[in-house]
């Protein structure tokens, strides 16, 4: 007797583990589905925002660079580094390293001829 309910006991073990196991997995494909379709949103985002009404810059001044600065704002009197954000995102180490070396004026020109 105590063999059977040692063996069920066993089973229902293993088939909790087993699906907690899946339920795991799964939660870890939707996590990775939703950052996925967040990040699709986002580069869609970057594309359309110029065009917005409150968008502070004119679209037809802007060069758009994507990796690792978004824009760039070529104004009559400014140039300006432009990165879109959306939702929780956050700036990378290499975009806060650039907006560090902007602040600290530290963005040169040059010119080579050949």
């Amino acid at each position: 007797m105590i063999e059977i309910l040692l063996l069920t006991l066993i089973c229902v073990i293993g088939i909790l583990v087993y699906y907690i196991y899946k339920c795991n997995t799964q939660i870890k494909q939707l996590r990775s589905q939703k950052k996925s379709e967040e990040v699709k949103k986002g580069y869609l985002t970057e594309q359309l925002i110029p065009f917005h009404k409150d968008f502070p810059y004119e679209p037809y001044k802007l060069r758009f660079l994507g990796m690792p600065i978004d824009y760039i704002y070529f104004g009559d009197n400014k140039i300006v580094f432009i990165e879109i954000k959306s939702g929780k995102s956050q700036l990378s180490p290499k975009q806060r390293n650039i907006k560090k070396l902007i602040l600290n004026q530290q963005v040169l020109w040059d010119e080579i001829r050949i």
